[in-house]
């Protein structure tokens, strides 16, 4: 896979006729009891603050150091949500940044509107190189981390292992293998 293969923006995920796969990071205790009620419960999990979601492996990846960044990034989730929650996700958002020449107050009011914010970040390879495309991201607030936790996911897996076992190919520069090991994301069109 090159650089040039993909527009600059395009959401890539691994997905399938139910649902799309999105990455998470968190720490044991949130892991943990996410895994036991397959889904997010508070407390641990704080359903007040921003919670960011990832379709791209890599990205998430780039994020949490392979799981080995912090405490608070130690397990790897792969989270299966529904198409109609991404959809709804999509159409409640903004930009995470206001546009150029938008007003502090105009800007506000859009923030107030969208409980979801996009953020388009350089995509990754495996060495967590930025590329000249961008990844997707969605930062989920009030009612769409509702809506998350509460109707959209639909199975999480704890994908740490298979992380660290990539990882561990990358250094030893297994990169066919690592490649081959990697979640097939294709360009999602919803």
């Amino acid at each position: 896979m090159t650089q040039t293969n993909f527009p600059q923006r395009q959401i890539r995920a691994l997905y399938n006729e139910h649902t799309l796969r999105v990455y998470q990071a968190y720490s044991h205790a949130i892991a943990d009891s996410a895994l036991a009620h397959q889904t997010f419960v508070s407390p641990p999990f704080k359903r007040e603050r921003m919670t960011w979601i990832k379709p791209s492996f890599l990205w998430m990846m780039y994020r949490a150091g392979w799981g080995e960044k912090d405490d608070g990034q130690r397990r790897i989730l792969a989270i299966d949500i529904t198409h109609e929650g991404f959809a709804w996700a999509l159409a409640h958002s903004c930009p995470s940044h206001p546009e150029p020449g938008m007003s502090a107050d105009e800007w506000e009011e859009l923030k107030r509107r969208s409980p979801v914010r996009i953020q388009w970040d350089p995509e990754r390879d495996l060495h967590l190189n930025p590329l000249d495309y961008r990844a997707i991201q969605m930062g989920l607030s009030g009612e769409a981390v509702e809506r998350y936790v509460g109707e959209w996911i639909r199975g999480i897996e704890d994908v740490t292992s298979e992380a660290r076992g990539i990882h561990g190919l990358v250094r030893e520069n297994r990169l066919l293998e690592a490649r081959s090991a990697l979640p097939n994301e294709q360009p999602y069109s919803g």
